[in-house]
């Protein structure tokens, strides 16, 4: 299989698993309780203005929808499960949900801010350029993007590299980083990597740095004479 149809096939799947998990998702996962989410979260939070609209992109069943209306933004989650969309609305049905993966994101400068939060890992490569494009596409000028990373340097490296060891004995078209036998598909790229593509899409780093359960968390802003 060549490696663009090998990674429709891992996304349909992702989406499919996805959708297989919905109908429980509230009651097995929730709202993450980890300090560094809510400290990324409120500082991101604190940024915008008293009244904006934010973009919560990869929504899923709407686990950080809590946090953003409290402050009485307004806001659209998107994502590519359906059955993910269907939890949100039944806990938020004030809350504007679509259909939408980040691949094919199409918004033009009408958000003030947007999170992106535990997904990005499913995310290969190729489209890490293209979906931090979107993003900065959909912000307004100086709007603010707050998004989590599964990096090698939040991982256990010797398991990754067994995974892709494991993978190109397989036969299958993997690059560094991927972990396809992982319940969903994952790609781990490097901290220095993750900044390198954010900064090519046009944003400044704000903060950045490690969390719990494996995460890289990265608050940026929209520069404004970025050119796509």
């Amino acid at each position: 299989m060549d490696r663009a149809s090998w990674l429709r096939e891992l996304r349909r799947d992702c989406e499919a698993k996805y959708d297989y998990y919905a109908p429980l998702y509230w009651e097995k996962y929730g709202l993450y309780s980890n300090i560094t989410h809510q400290q990324f979260i409120q500082e991101f939070l604190s940024l915008l203005p008293q009244v904006s609209k934010i973009l919560d992109a990869a929504c899923g069943a709407g686990r950080y929808e809590p946090f953003l209306l409290e402050k009485g933004h307004s806001i659209i989650g998107i994502d590519q499960s359906q059955g993910m969309l269907e939890r949100a609305k039944e806990k938020f049905p004030g809350v504007k949900f679509e259909k939408v993966g980040l691949q094919e994101i199409a918004y033009q400068e009408i958000f003030d801010g947007v999170i992106c939060m535990d997904t990005m890992e499913n995310v290969c490569p190729e489209d890490w350029p293209p979906v931090l494009n979107n993003f900065h596409r959909a912000l307004k000028p100086q709007g603010y993007l707050y998004f989590t990373a599964e990096t090698i340097e939040n991982a256990d490296e010797n398991e990754i590299k067994q995974a892709y060891e494991k993978a190109k004995q397989a036969g299958l078209p993997v690059v560094y980083g991927e972990w396809p036998d992982e319940e969903v598909y994952h790609f781990h790229p490097t901290n220095q990597k993750v900044q390198e593509w954010v900064r090519q899409a046009g944003f400044e780093i704000l903060k950045e740095g490690n969390g719990e359960i494996g995460y890289y968390h990265i608050l940026v802003r929209k520069v404004l004479d970025h050119k796509e």
